[in-house]
């Protein structure tokens, strides 16, 4: 017979499961924001077509890896996941509205980081209980 805490007690794999998804989107983000810091051909000449001039690569992956890393510190991950989210929302419209290609990588990035959002609510509900009045 389950007990009352067994029954609110959420399933053990899960966790797994949510640590396995930042693990996932941090390597992908490590690895695409490495590429811009780094300044692979393809970025630069990505970032040359956007227009805003190549500070804004060094921006665009100075903020995936930090959101990279933040996503991994349990206390932050919602705050990650909306930083990498934010930064998803541009790259699909940068996509849809400027470079061309595929947009669906970063429709599909954004998703997983919106499920991290999600999963870690209880972080950003305690920031905005601040500013209930």
């Amino acid at each position: 017979m389950m007990s009352i805490t067994d029954a609110q007690r959420p399933p053990r794999w899960k966790p797994a499961v949510l640590w396995t998804l930042k693990g996932l989107l941090a390597a992908a983000f490590l690895s695409a924001g490495g590429a811009k810091l780094y300044g692979a051909p393809m970025m630069v000449e990505n970032f040359q077509h956007i227009g805003f001039g190549q500070w804004f690569r060094y921006l665009t992956g100075t903020l995936e890896v930090i959101g990279a890393i933040v996503i991994l510190t349990p206390s932050l991950a919602a705050f990650g996941g909306v930083l990498l989210s934010c930064i998803m929302v541009g790259a699909i419209a940068t996509h849809l509205l400027l470079i061309g290609g595929s947009a669906v990588p970063a429709i599909v990035l954004l998703a997983l980081s919106a499920i991290v959002v999600i999963a870690h609510r209880d972080q950003t509900d305690s920031l905005f209980d601040r500013y209930d009045t």
